[in-house]
C-alpha cells in the first residue's frame, strides 16, 4: 500500500503562483518504479487529469488548459512529486490530487492520463483562484 500526501494548496489571487508536493511512502516501495499523476475535481465535476510525468522523469504530459503554465517534475531522492502552478486562473480553482501507477514493468517513458489507470490516490488539497 503506498501513500500519498499531497501540500501546498491555498487561496491565492489570479496571476499569483503555487507549488504543490506529494510525499509518497509505503513499507516496501521504490518511488521510482511509479509513474506519478496530478489531477483535480472542481465542485460538481468530475475529476480531469492535470499532468503526469513518467517514473524517471524523462517524459511529462498536461492537459492543453494548463500547457505553458504548470511544471510537473519529480525528485526520485525524496519520493516527492511537484505541480509548479504559474499564471493561475479563476478556472484552476479546484481540488488537487496526487496519483501513483506502478510502472515497474513500463520503459522510463510510461505515463498515463486516465483516472482508472491508475493505483493510489492522495487526500486532495484545496486550491483556490481569486479574481
Amino acid at each position: 500500500q503506498v501513500q500519498l500526501v499531497e501540500s501546498g494548496g491555498g487561496l491565492v489571487q489570479a496571476g499569483d503562483s503555487l507549488r504543490l508536493s506529494c510525499a509518497a511512502s509505503a513499507r516496501t516501495f521504490s518511488f521510482s518504479s511509479y509513474a506519478m499523476g496530478w489531477f483535480r475535481q472542481a465542485p460538481g465535476k468530475e475529476r480531469e487529469f492535470v499532468a503526469a510525468i513518467s517514473r524517471s522523469g524523462a517524459r511529462t504530459d498536461y492537459t492543453d488548459s494548463v500547457k505553458g503554465r504548470f511544471t510537473i517534475s519529480r525528485d526520485n531522492a525524496r519520493n516527492t512529486v511537484y505541480l509548479q502552478m504559474n499564471s493561475l486562473k479563476p478556472e484552476d480553482t479546484a481540488v488537487y490530487y496526487c496519483a501513483a501507477r506502478d510502472a515497474y514493468y513500463r520503459d522510463n517513458y510510461y505515463y498515463a492520463t486516465g483516472v482508472k489507470q491508475y493505483d493510489y490516490w492522495g487526500q486532495g488539497t484545496q486550491v483556490t483562484v481569486s479574481s
